[in-house]
């Protein structure tokens, strides 16, 4: 922001160039009325140094008061705290976990709770598990969303005084945003979404400060709020996905920016035009990236040790971790050698048979893919079968015979002492023509059929190498009697099947699908001092693009139903919340409830509303060569409400493309901009009434808002009420809190399970 400031507020005189100010979109003066009212306005504009100044302490002081009331309160696990305070134990035991969200808002929870002197032994793993007890510094965990709740209402009126609009229109808004029950909720628990509308908010309020320096290029005054509009965006970034949405909206502020500068043929220059550019590109998407690829060096070199999201990953990943099981193995692959097998395609683990089986189909013994390593992944590679004067038998294999490209084989079960085996039976779960059923087949003693054998194929090998190397060559198993490939996919089985990975033949298929290689060889003839091998490390850029294909394929795929989820077009009307907690002691009435101040949220959808009608109407006399806007201030004041209207959209639209799963949570960085919106229409309706009448007006909405917040306070302070206003406050059926003594039950955002054996595996993904 500019220099001198207090509090981010530029209070220097603003000298006001009509040909050279970048909030004059001077293509759109398209009369002499308007240009003349242009170079007469006053050429300085300046903002009340005491006046902004006691607003800001005053507002920020307020807003501790209601973020921070009894923050201790509930003294129990609420909602998402079981994921995001379980990722801050992790941190703090360096354990490596998977989460659908980048690291920063994770990483400053575990900061927050170390500096507190929590060593992350709690677990955080249900709703209602006391914080007291075991001692747990939770209320310094929720102090760092609830003061970045605190700092998101100051950071509200200087955006709104960037902008232009009045002290009292800027103050109204930062009102509304105080007494607004979801945000109130969200900053006072250990969770994502006060982090992320912070620096959400931080990066509008910079980008405006930059956007009002235009008069300056390239002096310090225009670089710094430049600089730090990157750096905010790139935190928002790091905390949530949801941050690209306000990279677009810069990014689209940006490109009329520089459109501007584009026409302005008399004082900008090629090379200076090229100089903007390249600064902007510098600070608006070289720093935000730099920083977003710096907090996943940071969550690598905290997460050191194997944890509960090894799972997830590529073997490779999983090597660089301390602990993880993946011992050194012999290089050289033969007939005879014991070996394991692992899918390449999924993490869904190693080729397993077990002595359960299928309940349709053959009914022989299943072949599934499994996560752990036991002694049913073992398996033996056997020669194929030759027929021998009409007798079947095992061709003979005399000496130490390298596996290559080409060879047929057998494969037996290790325990069962059954061959993997394929026919033309469709799967038990994959029931279609494209998939065959694979099974193990036959009994100790009995050499199997030609069903058993199984064809190598590497691809893209090299015929000067074409042998199998453990770890290092990917192959295909090819079925020699249909043609069809062993494959697996990310399908479960039944409880008959353990919940395993299912395994069939498949005729076509996709590449990665159908490739396997081997993680653990042993063979009889091998020394010890033979070459062993492991994974090839990845290097941090690997693990980084991993890491994120995986957060945005678990993201995608959480599609299950919760009690609590709802669709975007729910969000602006304010239809349902999330039941948080309720308090489970005897005679305890107190439940925390997501629900919003039903006055603020719907001024805010009015006013995205109000504003879509208007613009629609504006466009159509200006296409009819009216002019409706024919002052400087509301010329000026209409673009920032654009822009406002921009972020809100950006903000909200983009949800309507996602088929996952969806929480009211997820509309609030767009009331943010909805409640900023509201605040600058405010100020354009009443900028032709007297100071006094402005004042009253907002004084009046305010009160209303403080009235109503109060009203639904219980829900957001876990305090207890009495019946009547619980039922009193109910102003929609959909509003569905739970009036009676026995509450309806919170449960936390899915975390979904997946049981193989006697082990299970939990994909820790939080709501958003």
């Amino acid at each position: 922001m500019s220099s001198p400031t207090t509090n981010g507020i530029r209070h220097r005189p603003a000298k006001i160039n009509p040909d050279t100010d970048e909030d004059l979109a001077l293509p759109l003066l398209q009369d002499d009325k308007l240009a003349k009212a242009l170079l007469d306005r006053p050429k300085y504009v300046t903002y009340g140094l005491d006046t902004n100044t006691y607003a800001l302490l005053g507002l920020t002081i307020l807003a501790a008061i209601v973020r921070l009331y009894r923050i201790g309160t509930p003294t129990s696990v609420v909602f998402d705290e079981v994921h995001f305070g379980g990722f801050a134990s992790k941190y703090i035991k360096g354990k490596f976990f998977m989460d659908v969200h980048p690291p920063l808002g994770k990483l400053l929870l575990a900061a927050a709770g170390t500096l507190a002197g929590f060593n992350g032994d709690f677990d955080f793993k249900e709703i209602g598990k006391d914080y007291l007890e075991p001692k747990v510094p939770y209320i310094a965990m929720r102090l760092l969303p609830g003061i970045l709740g605190v700092f998101l209402v100051p950071i509200a009126y200087i955006t709104m005084r960037n902008c232009g609009f009045s002290n009292v229109s800027s103050i109204l808004s930062s009102v509304l945003l105080m007494f607004e029950n979801a945000f109130a909720t969200q900053s006072r628990l250990i969770l994502l979404d006060s982090i992320l509308v912070f620096f959400i908010g931080l990066s509008t309020m910079m980008w405006t400060d930059f956007l009002s320096n235009q008069d300056e290029p390239f002096q310090f005054t225009w670089w710094y709020p430049l600089v730090m509009t990157g750096i905010s965006l790139g935190l928002a970034l790091s905390v949530k996905w949801i941050g690209l949405f306000v990279i677009a909206a810069v990014g689209f502020s940006t490109i009329m920016n520089l459109w501007e500068l584009l026409g302005d043929v008399k004082r900008v220059s090629w090379i200076k035009f090229t100089q903007h550019f390249l600064a902007r590109a510098l600070c608006l998407i070289v720093i935000p990236l730099s920083i977003y690829a710096a907090l996943f060096q940071v969550h690598f070199m905290v997460l050191i040790n194997n944890g509960s999201g090894n799972g997830f990953m590529s073997p490779e990943f999983q090597s660089t971790l301390k602990g993880n099981a993946i011992a050194d193995t012999f290089k050289e692959v033969a007939f005879g050698s014991r070996i394991i097998l692992r899918h390449s395609g999924t993490n869904g683990g190693y080729l397993h048979s077990h002595k359960l089986f299928y309940p349709s189909g053959s009914k022989q013994q299943q072949i599934t893919c499994y996560p752990f390593r036991d002694e049913n992944n073992d398996w033996i590679i056997k020669p194929m079968l030759e027929n021998a004067n009409g007798t079947w038998q095992e061709k003979v294999v005399s000496e130490f015979q390298r596996i290559k490209h080409g060879d047929v084989v057998r494969l037996e079960h290790f325990n069962t002492k059954k061959h993997l085996h394929s026919h033309d039976i469709r799967p038990s779960v994959t029931d279609n023509k494209d998939h065959n059923e694979v099974s193990a087949y036959g009994s100790p003693g009995f050499l199997g059929d030609t069903n058993d054998h199984w064809r190598i194929e590497i691809p893209n090998h090299d015929p000067k190498d074409p042998f199998v190397n453990a770890m290092q060559t990917k192959f295909r198993l090819i079925h020699q009697n249909t043609g069809c490939k062993l494959f697996s996919h990310n399908v479960k089985l039944p409880e008959w099947g353990s919940g395993q990975q299912e395994v069939t033949c498949i005729k076509g298929g996709r590449l990665t699908h159908i490739l396997w290689r081997i993680e653990g060889n042993n063979h009889p003839d091998l020394p010890e001092i033979s070459t062993k091998v492991n994974y090839a490390r990845p290097g941090f850029w690997g693990k980084f693009f991993e890491l994120n294909k995986k957060m945005w394929t678990i993201n995608n795929g959480l599609t299950g139903s919760h009690p609590f989820d709802s669709r975007p077009s729910s969000w602006p009307g304010l239809r349902r919340g999330i039941s948080f907690w309720t308090d489970r002691k005897e005679g305890g009435t107190g439940q925390v409830y997501l629900i919003g101040n039903p006055f603020v949220w719907w001024l805010g959808t009015m006013s995205c509303v109000l504003f879509t009608f208007a613009f629609g109407i504006y466009l159509i006399l200006f296409k009819r060569q009216v002019h409706v806007i024919t002052n400087w201030y509301l010329h000026s004041a209409t673009r920032k409400i654009g822009f406002l209207f921009l972020t809100w959209f950006l903000h909200y639209a983009p949800f309507f493309l996602m088929g996952r799963q969806l929480f009211l949570h997820h509309y609030l960085p767009a009331l943010f901009y909805s409640i900023l919106l509201f605040g600058a229409i405010f100020d354009v309706l009443t900028h032709r009434l007297t100071p006094a009448t402005r004042s009253i007006l907002a004084v009046i909405i305010g009160a209303i808002a403080i009235y109503i917040y109060w009203q639904f306070s219980p829900l957001t302070y876990g305090t207890g009420m009495n019946k009547q206003h619980c039922e009193k406050i109910k102003w929609k059926k959909t509003w569905d809190w739970d009036c009676r003594r026995s509450a309806m039950s919170a449960k936390p955002a899915p975390a979904n399970h997946l049981q193989h054996d006697e082990h299970p595996v939990k994909i820790e993904s939080s709501d958003s």
